[in-house]
């Protein structure tokens, strides 16, 4: 027998793309000898984040439907024919044993391909509320790996494993002291992490502006997203607010997380999954923009759990400083919520959807 040729599709967000590119890392861990190439667009994350990695990623071209009458929907049908010849030629040149949807709609073309010549198909779905792409992929896969175990509504309950979300294994890897003095804290003072996503949420950035002021006596790590950075440069006096770290991304998350106590965020999956997975308390802030309502539902089951505190969007500006302080000063009530988001953490997810895709491609290859 070869060696195992796993093709993986995620595109879009981080969300979709990270744990994509943690299930790779864990499949190169079970077996050194994997083949894995990626598929992905060109304009999206995915295209810098995956080589970046140390993966080869392949173009697709594809976008989604918008739903509401737009002159882009006029190059849906072209885009939709291309992806699918782009997606048969990538596959008839690598001929995987079996094909991985993290989600996005670059998987679309490429799972259909894949499902229609036959080969293994699985799921990686990180929300409560699958994307339309997994939804529609389902019915080729031979197993859904899911996060939220409310996902079961939408999927074949039969194929379903609940295996948590994949993430990186690097994130538990520091120690509160070292966080601290990465980002140059005192001890003696809570640390509050604000996170907006790859690409900023712009509530959650014009809520903390607002109440800096109340936010004092905090330490603030505050992760705004690329297109807000240069204009709250600006709009924020970062010399009068000398313990507010602003910066678009951040690149030492070990340490953002080692040093936090209570950290304010949307509510992706894979953010979720990671507060899982460093035991860290959250105050979330579910977008309301995205399909299903899905991080409301990623939200509630985190609030359901002890792990997690939840604002609505349309009262954040008014609501979060009261709420971050009621919480960040709480050490009984962050010690609790510690303690549940461990307890709803799986951090071997990755190597367990590895340990099964390579199954599945044996068995492909008998």
């Amino acid at each position: 027998m070869g060696n195992p040729r796993i093709l993986i599709a995620a595109g879009g967000t981080g969300g979709h793309v990270y744990p994509a590119i943690a299930i790779a890392d864990a499949l190169k861990i079970e077996n050194t000898a994997t083949e894995i190439l990626f598929v992905g667009t060109k304009n999206k994350m995915e295209w810098n984040a995956v080589p970046k990695a140390g993966y080869v990623i392949k173009n697709v071209w594809i976008s989604g439907f918008h739903r509401r009458l737009t002159l882009k929907n006029l190059s849906f049908p072209f885009k939709l024919v291309t992806s699918l010849i782009q997606s048969l030629s990538i596959i008839k040149g690598f001929r995987p044993d079996v094909m991985v949807s993290c989600g996005g709609y670059v998987a679309g073309p490429t799972g259909w391909v894949a499902g229609k010549r036959g080969i293994k198909i699985v799921i990686q779905e990180q929300n409560s509320f699958p994307g339309v792409t997994n939804r529609m992929l389902a019915k080729f896969a031979s197993k859904i790996f899911t996060a939220f175990k409310e996902a079961e509504r939408f999927l074949p309950k039969e194929k379903i494993v609940e295996a948590g979300n994949p993430t990186r294994n690097t994130l538990t890897t520091v120690n509160k002291e070292t966080g601290l003095k990465s980002f140059g804290f005192a001890a003696d003072k809570p640390v509050l992490m604000i996170m907006g996503g790859s690409g900023g949420a712009k509530t959650i950035n014009e809520a903390v502006k607002k109440n800096l002021d109340k936010l004092d006596g905090l330490q603030v790590i505050w992760q705004c997203g690329s297109r807000y950075v240069d204009a709250l440069l600006e709009e924020v006096d970062l010399n009068k607010y000398e313990n507010v770290h602003l910066t678009a991304f951040i690149d030492n998350m070990p340490e953002a997380y080692a040093a936090s106590d209570l950290i304010v965020s949307r509510a992706g999956a894979s953010s979720c999954s990671e507060f899982m997975a460093t035991g860290k308390p959250s105050l979330l802030i579910p977008s309301p923009n995205v399909a299903g309502d899905h991080q409301t539902q990623n939200a509630q089951s985190m609030v359901n759990a002890g792990a997690s505190a939840l604002l609505k969007d349309n009262e954040a500006v008014d609501a979060l400083p009261k709420l971050v302080h009621d919480l960040i000063h709480d050490q009984k009530k962050l010690k609790a919520m510690n303690e549940a988001a461990l307890k709803l953490a799986k951090p071997d997810a990755a190597n367990f959807i590895a340990q099964e895709i390579l199954t599945l491609a044996k068995t492909n290859q008998r």
